[in-house]
């Protein structure tokens, strides 16, 4: 586990100038202060520390009680945040096998495997066979490459739109992008309150019981 402090989100690097692993630890709650282990694949970008902590803060009490779902999991570190808050429990997907093992360590590190289900696979293809995820309010954070916005952009907006629609009254949802996507093209654009932290933006939805469907 690496023992340096994240400074600023910056990126550290080695003496050959290649990177190096950066410090991830929880923000808030029960795990306050707990590092997380990050290789410092550049692949991965965790959400940093100082966004994550403005999220959770928009966020707020939201956070209890809820079913996290973290679509593009990486280090684990949304998901493990929220639980370290009082959701619930958790539902992590991510592809890549060796961030699978990363975000399973994080998961063990923090004594939670009972509450979190750890999918290795493509996201796209799991919303597409329909997983249940039961009643319980939903948290959902997407964090995905940014180039998912331009390259991925119908997958992307599929996925975003078929789990708005079927997500329980009550549920919130957490979207990072860059730049270059338009927030128009969710549902319910003027529903969503979206923010710039400098490269990043974040857009933050709540399902109201007027938008719910049944969900079983």
């Amino acid at each position: 586990m690496n023992r340096q402090r994240a400074q600023s989100g910056r990126e550290h690097r080695g003496r050959r100038g290649k990177p190096s692993p950066v410090g991830l630890r929880i923000i808030g709650g029960r795990f306050r202060g707990r590092k997380l282990a990050y290789s410092g694949d550049r692949r991965v970008r965790p959400m940093k520390d100082r966004i994550r902590e403005a999220v959770f803060n928009l966020i707020g009490p939201d956070v209890v009680g809820k079913h996290a779902i973290d679509l593009f999991a990486g280090t684990g570190a949304l998901a493990l945040e929220a639980l370290s808050r009082g959701a619930a429990r958790a539902t992590l997907i991510e592809q890549h096998r060796p961030t699978v093992r990363l975000a399973m360590a994080n998961v063990r590190a923090l004594g939670v495997e009972s509450l979190c289900r750890l999918v290795e696979g493509d996201v796209f293809v799991w919303h597409r066979r329909g997983p249940p995820l039961g009643p319980t309010p939903w948290l959902v954070f997407c964090s995905p490459p940014y180039d998912f916005y331009t390259h991925r952009l119908d997958d992307m907006l599929q996925l975003l739109g078929g789990l708005i629609a079927s997500a329980p009254a009550e549920s919130v949802f957490v979207v990072e992008a860059d730049r270059r996507f338009d927030w128009s093209c969710l549902p319910h654009p003027d529903r969503w309150d979206v923010r710039s932290y400098r490269r990043a933006w974040i857009g933050i939805y709540r399902k109201g019981h007027e938008h719910a469907t049944n969900n079983s």
